[in-house]
C-alpha cells in the first residue's frame, strides 16, 4: 500500500519515418512495404502538426520561456482495494531542469528532489521518474533536440493526439480536444520498483497564469496490475516565474 499511494503523486511521455522517393514503378513487393512507412510519414507529420497547435494553444512561447513554476493543491484517493477518500496535499516546484516534489497525506508523506545533478527521495532506494520528463511539462519540449513527436500507437482509443518521447524514452501520450487545441488528458506508462505502472488523466479545468494555459483540475487513474488507484487532483496555488532560492533544492532539507 506504500508504494501503491506514492505511485499516484507522479504530476501527473519515435522519430519521424523516413520514406525515400523513387523515380521507377515499384513492384508488388515494394507496395507492400513502401506503402505503411508512407502511411506512417504521414500519421507522424500529422501529429506533429497536432503537437504544434497543443503547444500555441496552451502558451507557445510564453510556455517555452517559462523559468519556474509552482503548483500547491488537494488530491483526494481512492483505490479499488480501499475505496475509502484518502485526503493530502500536493507541491510541485519546477525550475529548469530541477524540481521538488512535497506529498503531505495521513496515509504517507514524501519528498523528490533533483538538483540537476542527483536526485533524492525520502524513501530509501525507492524514487519517481522525473517530473520534468512526463505529463504536461513535457509539452513545453515541443521542437527541443532530443524530443520526438510521433502519432499515437495503434489501437489507441482516442485518435486525435499525439506522442511525445524524452530523451532518455520517457514517453507521454497527448489527447486533444480539436475545437480548441487544448489537451483533454494523456497516458504514459513507466517502471518503478520493479513493476510496471500506467497512468491515465483527464482534465476537467483549467487556469490562465501569466499566458500559460496549465490543468488546474483532472482526475487521474494508476493501474498497478493488483490494484487501481483513482486521484482527484486540485490546484489552489499557481505561480510562473517566482523566484526560488536555490537551496530549495538542496538534497538534505
Amino acid at each position: 500500500m506504500k508504494k501503491a499511494l506514492i505511485s499516484i503523486f507522479i504530476v501527473s511521455i519515435s522519430a519521424l519515418a523516413g520514406l525515400a522517393q523513387q523515380t521507377e514503378k515499384p513492384t508488388q513487393d515494394d507496395k507492400v512495404t513502401t506503402a505503411p512507412a508512407k502511411d506512417a510519414k504521414d500519421a507522424n507529420a500529422a501529429a506533429g502538426e497536432m503537437a504544434k497547435a497543443a503547444f500555441a494553444a496552451h502558451g507557445g512561447d510564453k510556455l517555452k520561456a517559462f523559468k519556474t513554476m509552482v503548483i500547491k493543491g488537494s488530491v483526494d484517493v481512492t483505490m479499488s482495494a480501499f475505496p475509502q477518500v484518502l485526503p493530502g496535499t500536493f507541491a510541485t516546484i519546477i525550475a529548469g531542469e530541477k524540481y521538488r516534489l512535497e506529498i503531505n497525506s495521513a496515509a504517507q508523506s514524501m519528498k523528490q528532489i533533483y538538483n540537476g545533478r542527483e536526485t533524492h527521495s525520502s524513501l530509501p532506494g525507492f524514487s519517481l521518474p522525473p517530473i520534468t520528463r512526463v505529463g504536461f511539462p513535457v509539452l513545453s519540449r515541443v521542437g527541443d533536440t532530443g524530443y520526438t513527436v510521433a502519432a499515437l500507437p495503434e489501437g489507441a482509443k482516442k485518435k486525435a493526439g499525439f506522442r511525445i518521447t524524452s530523451p532518455e524514452g520517457y514517453f507521454t501520450d497527448f489527447y486533444v480536444d480539436e475545437k480548441t487545441n487544448l489537451l483533454k488528458g494523456f497516458d504514459s506508462s513507466y517502471e518503478i520498483s520493479g513493476r510496471t505502472v500506467t497512468t491515465s488523466a483527464e482534465i476537467d479545468k483549467y487556469k490562465i497564469v501569466d499566458g500559460i494555459t496549465i490543468p488546474e483540475k483532472y482526475v487521474q487513474r494508476f493501474d498497478l496490475g493488483q490494484m487501481t488507484i483513482y486521484s482527484a487532483f486540485k490546484a489552489k496555488e499557481i505561480f510562473i516565474n517566482n523566484e526560488i532560492p536555490d537551496d530549495y533544492f538542496d538534497l538534505s532539507k
